[in-house]
């Protein structure tokens, strides 16, 4: 009786200080602290029981509610959508402006290019399948932002009789980023000690081509290890669609979860069921 009584003084102990504190809600997580600066691009605060200044960038911030009980809500410089595969490509959004990747999850280096046919070729509709091919990339990296770092276009060069014309073209080069990331205590739930899986899908997309492709393939895939690195689940399996044995793990819900991979100049999405 007397443990129990205990324990309730100290739960109630526990909340009424937590009701003394300020909580950040974040793409990731919830911080409880005491806020010391909400400044133009990020937030000041201490932990529970220090004294150290941390800080963490506005624009990973949903909200925040102070321990008066107001709440202060953030909309992100840039409205990012939720990127679950390779088709939700017209979900990535395009920036040109750094600050806007600041406090994102960078998810490596993205590149496309695209040529006109023929010297009489659009060169709006050729830039377009450039940012096409640039957002899927993006979208198989698990990205939701790209930031474009340089652009080159040329137009349509006209033939002469001496010398031969040229096709429109266009170029960009990018760093693929992303708001949140897929959270490991929560896959390793998932998952459990199960190894052995189907890959039920495939996505290809070759640096030289024009757009992805589909292999419906039904192969078996053996999970060896999975483990965290610099915030991102990675994965060892084995399987006779790979090359090579290390994934990253790009998303995942109780449906199915994507593994992707680069080999040399392709990029590859797997697709793989919970339930077989």
């Amino acid at each position: 009786m007397k443990t129990t009584f205990l324990m309730i003084i100290l739960l109630l102990g526990s909340f009424a200080l937590k009701a003394q504190m300020d909580t950040i809600y974040t793409n990731q997580e919830k911080i409880v602290g005491t806020i010391r600066e909400v400044g133009a691009d990020d937030v000041k605060f201490v932990y529970q029981n220090e004294d150290l200044v941390n800080s963490i960038f506005k624009n990973t911030i949903q909200k925040i509610v102070y321990k008066s009980g107001r709440i202060q809500t953030f909309a992100p410089v840039t409205s990012l959508k939720t990127v679950r595969s390779a088709d939700d490509w017209e979900n990535v959004s395009v920036t040109q402006l750094e600050s806007e990747t600041k406090g994102l999850f960078k998810l490596g280096e993205v590149s496309s290019k695209a040529k006109g046919t023929t010297e009489l070729a659009n060169q709006e509709r050729v830039k377009q399948r450039a940012l096409r091919k640039l957002k899927i990339e993006t979208a198989m990296l698990g990205g939701n932002l790209v930031y474009t770092i340089n652009q080159r276009s040329q137009g349509n060069i006209m033939g002469t009789k001496y010398t031969s014309g040229q096709s429109t073209e266009t170029s960009f080069t990018g760093i693929a980023y992303s708001n949140s990331l897929p959270d490991y205590n929560k896959f390793m739930s998932k998952i459990g000690d199960r190894k052995d899986f189907i890959v039920w899908s495939l996505t290809k997309l070759w640096s030289s081509g024009s757009d992805m492709s589909y292999v419906q393939e039904e192969k078996a895939i053996i999970i060896e290890k999975v483990y965290q690195e610099g915030g991102s689940i990675m994965v060892n399996a084995s399987s006779k669609l790979a090359k090579q044995p290390t994934f990253r793990v790009t998303y995942f819900d109780d449906e199915y979860f994507t593994l992707m991979y680069r080999d040399k100049s392709t990029l590859y999405n797997l697709y793989i069921y919970w339930e077989n």
